[in-house]
C-alpha cells in the first residue's frame, strides 16, 4: 500500500513538472487555452503565506515561462501578485472561514491587478501587449473554476 502512494506521488509530481514546462508553450500555439495567471498567482500567495516551497517554485517557473512564451513583460505577474499580497491580502483573509471565497476573490483580484499593470505598461511604453476580448473573460472564468477546485 505504501509503494502505491509513493508511486502516485511521483506520478503527480511528474505531471506537475510537465504541465509547468509544456502548458505555456501550448498556450502560445493554441490561443483558446486559458492562461491560469490568477490561479498561479494564488498558488504563489499561498506559498508566501507558508504552504510550502512547491507553492512558490512551480508558480514562479510557470509564470516566467508563460511570459517568455507569450512575449509579455517579464516578471510583471509576480510583481502584480506581490502587490496584491502587500495591499489587499490581509483584508481578504477576513473571509478565511470560507476558503473558497478567499481563493475566488484572490484569483479575481490578482487577475485585475495584472490587467491593470499591463494597461499601464502599454500606455507608458506605447505598445499593445494585450487584447481585451472574450478569450480574456474565458480565461478569467477558467481561473475561477481552478480556484474552486
Amino acid at each position: 500500500m505504501h509503494n502505491r502512494w509513493f508511486f502516485l506521488k511521483i506520478l503527480l509530481g511528474l505531471f506537475l513538472i510537465l504541465f509547468v514546462i509544456l502548458y505555456p508553450m501550448l498556450i502560445s500555439i493554441y490561443v483558446f487555452l486559458p492562461l491560469f495567471i490568477g490561479f498561479a498567482g494564488w498558488s504563489l500567495v499561498r506559498g508566501i503565506d507558508g504552504e510550502g516551497w512547491g507553492y512558490i517554485l512551480f508558480p514562479l517557473i510557470y509564470l516566467t515561462n508563460l511570459e517568455i512564451n507569450l512575449s509579455l513583460p517579464l516578471m510583471m505577474v509576480v510583481f502584480a501578485t506581490l502587490l496584491y499580497y502587500l495591499t489587499l491580502y490581509e483584508r481578504v483573509l477576513v473571509l478565511k472561514k470560507c476558503r473558497v471565497c478567499v481563493a475566488v476573490l484572490s484569483v479575481v483580484l490578482i487577475d485585475l491587478y495584472y490587467l491593470g499593470s499591463l494597461i499601464v505598461y502599454d500606455v507608458v511604453m506605447d505598445t499593445g501587449s494585450i487584447v481585451i476580448d472574450k478569450l480574456l473573460w474565458y480565461s478569467l472564468l477558467a481561473d475561477i473554476f481552478m480556484a474552486v477546485l
